[in-house]
């Protein structure tokens, strides 16, 4: 048994959502040093665009009449659910991109989701513990300019939580181009102290994980 962790970060070299992710990773291992950590990383790995339609299709498909190609994104589709059904605990560390959601996570979540185990009639991940790790280049909170730009955060909340039933929790922390952008360098002082907030929010997040591992899908 072990924690599943996916990174969907294009940018592994200076990303926060895995220098976060990172600190979940370090609680949860330092409670349970002997089990494993099984990644998935978008970025080294990306899914095929061409993967989803495949598996669609080939769901509808006799498996003695599917091309190859839809016996391929099938067969990935089988192994995206086993790595999430057989996982103690999940981990996820998407970023916000362009104000939505990472193509490389919803192309991964769109083939994972042609698997009848984690549909919504599904139950598999039902209860599991789950981390979602997702960080902001700006801040779009209430009464900020952009407030209502993030359309990526939402979404995740809602098919993590709402459509796949994980016991989600959620650190996200916003203004991570300050220090990068000079038109934010006016807060500075704000950001450093929100991502003070995230760092112990992942912390407290990755000890609730190895607290919870083992307790299995809600009933």
């Amino acid at each position: 048994m072990s924690l599943f962790r996916l990174d969907a970060s294009i940018l592994p070299a200076t990303s926060a959502s895995r220098s976060l992710a990172d600190l979940v990773e370090e609680q949860w291992t330092a409670a349970h040093p002997d089990a494993g950590v099984v990644r998935r990383d978008l970025a080294a790995d990306p899914v095929p665009a061409t993967a989803w339609q495949n598996a669609v299709t080939g769901g509808f498909t006799p498996e003695a009449d599917r091309t190859e190609e839809q016996r391929a994104a099938t067969a990935l589709a089988t192994s995206f659910a086993d790595e999430l059904i057989d996982a103690e605990a999940l981990l996820f560390a998407v970023p916000l991109y362009n104000y939505g959601v990472s193509q490389h996570f919803k192309t991964w979540f769109d083939v994972a989701y042609t698997d009848p185990r984690i549909d919504p009639q599904g139950t598999a991940l039902r209860g599991k513990p789950a981390t979602l790790v997702t960080v902001l280049g700006g801040n779009y909170s209430p009464g900020s300019p952009k407030e209502g730009w993030d359309h990526s955060t939402g979404w995740l909340r809602r098919v993590l939580g709402d459509v796949w039933g994980l016991d989600l929790r959620v650190v996200q922390r916003p203004f991570t181009l300050v220090g990068v952008n000079p038109a934010l360098d006016s807060f500075t002082e704000v950001a450093a102290e929100l991502k003070h907030e995230a760092e112990q929010g992942a912390r407290r997040s990755g000890r609730e994980l190895a607290e919870l591992r083992g307790a299995g899908p809600a009933a």
